[in-house]
């Protein structure tokens, strides 16, 4: 694009995905995390709502800090399909012309956000956990992991519009809900049609693994290789239950097959960051240091006291985690029953 051309592009774009009528998380830290990047580059901060009856949730993107709420409503964009929300997407940046495009990473974003870029011939950086405007000439920096978490890029795109970053859930904070903010909603004339379409979808059928929800949890325990057998996240599960937490794992031990894949917390897994993170038997590698070490209190069990782990942890414990957990499982189950008996 030549100057002119960039220069007819402008405001930032969050995309609201949403899950039968639900905001996934992702988007309230989207939001908090494009607010400062619309404030240092001058500009609005918008939000693009696809789905079928969408006027509560414009609302709510609004309260969350979105100025313009552009929502696509129709029945066939009820559930999503990478045919329909792509085409509306891509419609819809062309005529309003976004300078940037925040994408949640999540299975839906990282299937959606580099169609959109491959349709609008621009750039996508995946996977981002840091965002700032440069100040010299106002292009997005977009840093992300590389080499196994060894080291940082940063991207930019200088050439093209939008300029376009996936952003992992759970890097960025929140975004404050003030429910008096007043804002725009635009109702956006699609052009779909069903031939439009490749993929129907028949049933939407949950998995036992959905259950799990690390980036929405405030306590973590989690477990790694150290628990010395499978059977050892039947301590971790206990342990979880007795904080009211729910169960993470190292990647080490979900390759090993010892729990499902949904658990994994690391640079490859999910991005955390609760008020409490236990690490049982976890050494700390780079990889899942760089997935925790924002939590707010870390708590680290493991016999080698070299351990990794120990740098980034509030409290560290050196020992057996089969001999302390359960120790600790009871002190926690004890003091919860005296205070329900307060």
């Amino acid at each position: 694009m030549d100057r002119n051309e960039l220069n007819q592009y402008k405001n930032i774009w969050v995309y609201a995905e949403q899950r039968q009528g639900k905001l996934t998380p992702v988007v309230i830290e989207l939001l908090g995390e494009g607010r400062k990047l619309a404030d240092v580059r001058g500009v609005k901060l918008n939000a693009i709502l696809l789905g079928q009856d969408m006027d509560e949730l414009a609302k709510e993107l609004i309260s969350y800090g979105a100025e313009t709420v552009y929502v696509a409503d129709d029945a066939l964009l009820k559930n999503y399909t990478t045919d329909a929300y792509t085409k509306v997407i891509v419609d819809a940046v062309h005529e309003i012309k976004p300078e940037i495009v925040l994408v949640g990473a999540t299975h839906i974003g990282r299937d959606l956000a580099p169609r959109i870029a491959s349709r609008l011939n621009t750039g996508l950086t995946a996977d981002c956990t840091k965002l700032e405007i440069d100040p010299e000439d106002g292009k997005i920096k977009q840093t992300r992991p590389a080499f196994g978490g060894n080291i940082m890029a940063t991207i930019i795109c200088p050439d093209n519009r939008p300029q376009m970053s996936t952003v992992r859930p759970g890097v960025m904070d929140k975004a404050a809900k003030d429910d008096s903010r007043t804002g725009e909603v635009v109702k956006l004339n699609i052009d779909l049609k069903e031939s439009d379409i490749r993929t129907k979808v028949l049933e939407i059928v949950k998995s036992a693994n959905e259950k799990v929800s690390l980036t929405d949890a405030n306590i973590i325990v989690s477990g790694g290789k150290g628990l010395g057998t499978p059977d050892g996240f039947k301590l971790i599960a206990e342990l979880a239950e007795a904080l009211g937490g729910v169960v993470g794992s190292s990647r080490a031990a979900v390759d090993a097959g010892w729990i499902d894949r949904s658990h994994q917390v690391g640079q490859t897994g999910v991005t955390v960051k609760p008020n409490l993170y236990v690490a049982c038997g976890i050494s700390g590698a780079i990889q899942h240091l760089a997935g925790m070490e924002d939590s707010e209190f870390i708590v680290a069990i493991n016999k080698d006291a070299q351990a990794p782990i120990f740098d980034v942890a509030d409290l560290g414990v050196v020992g057996d985690l089969h001999k302390i957990m359960p120790i600790l499982i009871d002190k926690v189950r004890a003091l919860k029953a005296e205070k329900a008996n307060m």
